[in-house]
C-alpha cells in the first residue's frame, strides 16, 4: 500500500502522531508519507486518513 498527503495539510501532526512508521514532517514542515504502507501497519495508516481533520491523506492499496 502506498500512502500520499495531498495539497492543504495543515501542520497538526495528527498522522505522524498516529503512525510515524508512515508519516512524518518533511522540511516544509507539513506531513508527508516518506514509506509505504506495510502491512502490520495498515491500521494504523487508515485511523491516520480517517482521523485527519481536513482529510488531505490517500491510501492506494
Amino acid at each position: 500500500m502506498k500512502a500520499k498527503v495531498n495539497e492543504g495539510c495543515i501542520a497538526c501532526g495528527a498522522c505522524v502522531g498516529t503512525c510515524p512508521e508512515v508519516f512524518r514532517f518533511g522540511d516544509d514542515g507539513y506531513a508527508e508519507a516518506y514509506a509505504d504502507v506495510a502491512p502490520e501497519n495498515e491500521e494504523l495508516a487508515k485511523e491516520a486518513r480517517d482521523n485527519c481533520p481536513v482529510s488531505v491523506i490517500d491510501i492506494q492499496e
